[in-house]
């Protein structure tokens, strides 16, 4: 199988399983609470990392890390998995996993508007428009179905899936400071530190440790298929594309995929605002990104 090939094979799985995600946080969270979730989660898939390392044969690179180049990760881990996923699971405890989802699915316009104050990029008139367009979308999500008269059931829950965007756009420029580490490296002491930090919230939360074995089983099979061999499958992905920006739009298939399986494993009626709201926001994402690529051009 050649690098193409292999490249999309990696894509789709990765699809595959982000596309379960959103209904693999609502069944653990039946089970465990945020804290919980993010503890387990972020424990499993720090374990599920260290062995792609070492699969990988990464293991010596792991040892020579030095502490300067390791400290980087200790606020981005505070940052992601540990502030974004603490934020993300509460709105999922608060909202219908269709609502959660696509409202949280808006950061790549999120990450626009940031670049403008944290990298020094200007946005265009046809990047606002995207951005107000997309507004329409969050309308349309949060009103579950009742457009005419429209009274959102959980206000914060909106707030916390709006907002965890932000923290996932926030991180993602953060990042990209951070270079001269090999990404799955860098990965791992991400979610080793989120790890210490979630436990470290855990001793502070009431009944952390009542756990059962089927909210265990969940946030193992997040830790693995949101997090950890997930992201590693990403990268990969990208590293052998042709072209990383053809490859990167497939993704926006996930949170269309992910009703489906919000449907038929959760058990919600998916309302007709949420796929309308859906393709707006996706669209609206699409616009601005081939405005931005033609005036490169």
């Amino acid at each position: 199988m050649n690098g193409k090939n292999r490249s999309y094979l990696f894509a789709g799985l990765t699809i595959l399983f982000w596309g379960t995600a959103a209904s693999a946080f609502k069944f653990s969270l039946q089970h465990l609470t945020n804290v919980q979730l993010l503890a387990w989660a972020s424990l499993s898939s720090t374990v599920v990392l260290l062995f792609i390392i070492l699969l990988t044969n990464k293991g010596k690179e792991l040892r020579k890390l030095t502490w300067k180049q390791s400290l980087p990760s200790l606020y981005l881990g505070l940052i992601n998995p540990f502030t974004y996923y603490l934020i993300l699971f509460k709105a999922y405890e608060l909202l219908p996993a269709q609502v959660a989802q696509p409202l949280n699915f808006i950061w790549p316009l999120v990450l626009v508007l940031l670049s403008v104050p944290l990298l020094g990029e200007k946005i265009t008139a046809k990047g606002i428009v995207a951005l107000l367009v997309s507004f329409i979308g969050v309308i349309l999500i949060s009103s579950e179905g009742n457009i005419t008269n429209i009274n959102i059931e959980s206000p914060l829950g909106v707030f916390l899936a709006l907002f965890s965007a932000i923290v996932w756009a926030l991180y993602w420029i953060l990042n990209l400071r951070n270079t001269g580490v090999d990404p799955t490296i860098r990965l791992f002491i991400n979610f080793a530190f989120a790890t210490v930090f979630a436990f470290a919230l855990g001793m502070l939360v009431d009944g952390f440790w009542e756990i059962n074995l089927p909210g265990l089983g969940g946030a193992f099979y997040v830790g693995c298929f949101e997090m950890g061999l997930t992201f590693f499958l990403w990268l990969k992905a990208l590293s052998l594309a042709e072209s990383k920006a053809k490859l990167g739009n497939i993704i926006y298939l996930v949170p269309f995929l992910s009703l489906i399986f919000i449907h038929f494993f959760v058990g919600e009626d998916i309302y007709w605002t949420t796929i309308a709201g859906l393709i707006i926001i996706v669209a609206s994402i699409l616009y601005q990104q081939i405005s931005e690529s033609n005036q490169k051009s």
